[in-house]
């Protein structure tokens, strides 16, 4: 569409390192170490260490074809220009998807933690905020990286609180008699679940249209994801160190971590900060899956009224709009249980894509040795396979339903020109 007016170049580092952490930090680290544990018991941070090697080797193929393709999309883009319109297409598919489906989770447990009460009030308080939030994706870029700097900040005191109680408390949880019960199985499992929580790094590629030199691309995610990997260790190690085995059957870990570390009345506060987490997160995902819409689009792989940008406020307006409509209505209808590990499915394909994009790329642009890309692409490959069953099936069928559009579409094409 070469007609739209181009978006606005108007993020520098330090707004793009924000994005990615708000995307991270987001509601997983409230509640993503509570069925890792049921899935790894002891050898929890093993499978915290194994998604964070993933999700290493990931971030420096996103930040290498960024630096490369800087424009929206992600690994929809790279995959397109690397690899063919076809693998492009099932990464922009997968995320679009699988991140909508997360959006609406995230908007829940905000609700969750914000508004307890009946559910038709809970649904309420989440619809309420996909609308708000969808509006200021809608205004612009700029607002949306100074939101995303509140909610963080707001998110990071909270978790300060809860480990300084929890290292100053006398409290610890009983020693011994607690195993790794799915054995390897059972790690992998438990990395693919925090994979979801580390996968917000894509947000920053997928804004790559948007910020001010190519370069900043590459530090904002490896600085992102680098402050994460150590704070989700933290975290980890003092949830371990006060529940032990109570971690695997807790619905909220930090609040209970907190209660018993002796300090009730950091409670209140985790919630406050869990509810900021989740704002955070869904502000993120509203803001990447309106890119990546937008890139798809372009290309005709979504309605091609998508592709419309703001004249004034320069986004892509018309996709943020439709993305917070499916958002909402997924909101007041679904049970979302399940949607978490088709997510994560959803995430992990995306990644696949965007290794091997890397590993296909001339010397000329790389950045890193071809290991890491391998390592990447066997280990979404990996975790994906690993992920509950039924999340790996309907993941599949996702998938098979965006291939047959796309051909029906591409059937259409030819027959009308």
């Amino acid at each position: 569409m070469t007609d739209q007016p181009a978006l606005a170049r108007r993020l520098g580092t330090g707004d793009a390192v924000v994005v990615g952490l708000t995307a991270m930090i987001g509601a997983g680290v409230f509640s993503v170490f509570a069925p890792a544990a049921e899935a790894a018991g002891s050898l929890l941070l093993v499978g915290l260490g194994l998604a964070a090697v993933v999700a290493t080797c990931n971030a420096v193929a996103s930040a290498q074809l960024a630096s490369a393709h800087p424009a929206s999309g992600g690994a929809y883009l790279f995959g397109r220009e690397v690899l063919g319109p076809w693998w492009g297409f099932v990464a922009g598919w997968g995320f679009v998807v699988g991140k909508t489906a997360s959006c609406a989770a995230m908007a829940m447990t905000f609700a969750a933690y914000a508004v307890p009460g009946e559910e038709w009030v809970r649904r309420l308080a989440a619809v309420t905020a996909v609308v708000l939030l969808t509006a200021a994706t809608v205004r612009g870029i700029a607002r949306t990286a100074l939101t995303a700097r509140v909610l963080l900040g707001l998110t990071a005191l909270t978790l300060v609180v809860a480990l300084v109680v929890v290292a100053g408390g006398d409290a610890a949880a009983p020693a011994g008699g607690w195993t790794a019960t799915g054995g390897l199985p059972g790690v992998l499992q438990s990395a693919g679940l925090l994979f979801f929580a580390f996968a917000g790094y894509a947000r920053i590629a997928t804004l790559a249209e948007e910020v001010r030199t190519p370069e900043t691309l590459g530090r904002a995610v490896l600085v992102a994801l680098g402050v994460v990997v150590v704070l989700y260790a933290l975290v980890a190690v003092a949830l371990l160190h006060v529940l032990g085995e109570g971690l695997a059957g807790s619905g909220e870990p930090v609040a209970a971590a907190v209660e018993a570390a002796g300090a009730p009345w950091a409670e209140p506060v985790v919630r406050v900060g869990a509810a900021a987490a989740s704002l955070g997160a869904l502000l993120a995902l509203l803001a990447g899956i309106g890119r990546t819409s937008l890139a798809m689009a372009r290309e005709r792989d979504l309605p091609s009224g998508l592709a419309a940008v703001h004249p004034r406020h320069r986004v892509p307006h018309h996709a943020q709009i439709v993305v917070g409509a499916a958002v909402v209505g997924l909101v007041l209808v679904a049970d979302l249980r399940g949607a978490i590990g088709f997510s994560s499915f959803g995430v992990l394909v995306y990644y696949a894509v965007a290794n091997l994009a890397a590993l296909r790329q001339p010397v000329a642009a790389r950045r890193w040795p071809r290991a890491v890309n391998v390592t990447g692409l066997l280990g979404c490959v990996v975790l994906g396979a690993s992920l509950p069953v039924p999340a790996v099936v309907a993941g599949l069928a996702v998938v098979a339903v965006g291939v047959a559009g796309r051909l029906v579409r591409l059937g259409v094409d030819r027959r009308t020109r």
